[in-house]
């Protein structure tokens, strides 16, 4: 079998490339570490993961809307993509920053994440279509299932300040 010359490897390659990024996109978002005791064993602290359309496990998030703070913008998709109502913030854990390319943009990704407490029991959790499953888990198993390493340090973070505070 005859071997391609070396540039038309090349051309071949070059062929493939993406267009170069023209533009940067800034995307604020908000999400929340949502936690309950479970109502069996009060002792057991439990956290509420959704899996995403591709299966991932993570937090509910979702973009802050114009005029809105990251607190507001936390519960109103917490809520929205949970069917979670009664609620309560206790605290900010912080924020992770990403990237990932969308076509020709690169997207900054900046997610403020809040410690929440549901306070109903949290019972009347239902998954928004484009979910694959939502669920009450253990802490340790939320910690073994969730995808993001930054998102897995700040829900130890907020175990720490749950334990901290007796809450």
């Amino acid at each position: 079998m005859k071997r391609p010359k070396p540039i038309a490897r090349i051309r071949k390659f070059v062929h493939r490339r993406r267009p170069a990024i023209s533009e940067v996109v800034r995307e604020p978002t908000a999400g929340g570490i949502i936690f309950r005791r479970n109502p069996a064993k009060k002792n057991v602290i439990e956290i509420l993961l959704i899996a995403d359309s591709k299966g991932r496990w993570t937090i509910p998030k979702g973009h802050i809307e114009e005029g809105e703070t990251a607190r507001a913008a936390a519960e109103r998709e917490i809520a929205e993509e949970t069917g979670l109502k009664d609620m309560r913030v206790l605290d900010w854990l912080g924020k992770i920053n990403f990237r990932y390319r969308r076509d020709n943009s690169l997207v900054l990704m900046t997610t403020e994440i809040f410690l929440v407490e549901a306070t109903s029991g949290g019972s009347e959790v239902q998954p928004e279509k484009w979910m694959t499953s939502l669920a009450w888990l253990s802490a340790t198993e939320a910690l073994d299932k969730i995808e993001y390493e930054d998102i897995g340090k700040l829900i130890l973070l907020g175990l720490k300040k749950i334990r901290k505070a007796g809450v």
